[in-house]
């Protein structure tokens, strides 16, 4: 569904914000909680470019694991909220845990050696190896001809 913007925002954000339920994942992620784990795959001549936008994560909050050829990135992140009374009694505890998770298909060509993750400003950047292509072997074969 085409949404108006103004600014690269959502000009409906601000006005169903108070009708959001639950309101975890604005407390865990911020504003921006609909924006996480969007990702950018650039093509380059030995392989691919891979960015994925994790904002508010720390680098011990994600985990990437290659099984079949299938690499799996996951972030999760938890959120304690204590507050008590000058006598120690709880007047409100709340914990909040989230995560998300998404799998790209790179190959079964490709091992854990082959991709070197690196985090920076909220940016999860690596890379992935093109399959090698084998040189097909021409052979001329002949059928006999009978008669």
């Amino acid at each position: 569904m085409m949404m108006p913007s103004i600014f690269r925002e959502n000009l409906f954000d601000n006005f169903m914000e108070d009708f959001a339920f639950p309101d975890i994942d604005r407390v865990l992620y911020g504003k921006n909680a609909k924006n996480l784990m969007k990702t950018d795959v650039k093509e380059l001549g030995s392989g691919y470019e891979v960015d994925i936008d994790l904002p508010g994560f720390q680098k011990d909050e994600i985990k990437m694991q290659l099984n079949n050829g299938y690499l799996t990135v996951n972030a999760a992140k938890g959120l304690d909220k204590d507050e008590k009374s000058e006598n120690g009694n709880y007047v409100r505890r709340e914990r909040y845990a989230g995560s998300m998770t998404r799998s790209f298909y790179v190959g079964s060509h490709v091992t854990e050696n082959d991709i070197h993750p690196k985090y920076e400003n909220g940016i999860l950047t690596f890379q992935i190896p093109k399959a090698e292509t084998k040189a097909v072997e021409e052979k001329n074969h002949y059928i006999a001809i009978e008669g």
